[in-house]
């Protein structure tokens, strides 16, 4: 099985796509599309893997247990991925660093995007 893409829900536009623009370029995230109700992030000159959706009134979140986790080319992108995140007004989740628990070598990061999305940029030797 491969996951075509994934939506999530906005109630900034502008505040998301400056996020996500600043958040996955570490990762070799790209703004790959965008109007006034959207816009996908992908690998450069590609499709969307991640759609941000515009949404009228409150946006909820997913619940508890769902995150987002992206893979991250070395450690350096993890720290440049969580700092990018909370410079564009996202919360520390998890700061960059081992998760023994998960591996041995499973380095990562957690954020929390401005609209309550849980996020995650993880490398693993």
């Amino acid at each position: 099985m491969r996951l075509g893409h994934l939506s999530l829900g906005v109630s900034d536009l502008s505040r998301a796509i400056a996020f996500y623009d600043a958040a996955l370029a570490p990762l070799g995230g790209a703004r790959v599309w965008s109007n006034e109700r959207g816009a996908g992030y992908g690998p450069p000159g590609q499709g969307d893997l991640l759609a941000l959706k515009l949404q009228n009134g409150t946006v909820t979140p997913p619940g508890p247990g769902f995150h987002l986790a992206f893979d991250a080319p070395d450690r350096a992108a993890v720290d440049a991925f969580h700092a990018a995140a909370l410079a564009q007004g996202g919360r520390c989740d998890g700061p960059p660093g081992l998760r023994p628990h998960y591996g041995p070598t499973y380095y990562a990061a957690f954020v929390v995007d401005p609209d309550g999305n849980k996020l995650e940029a993880v490398f693993q030797d």
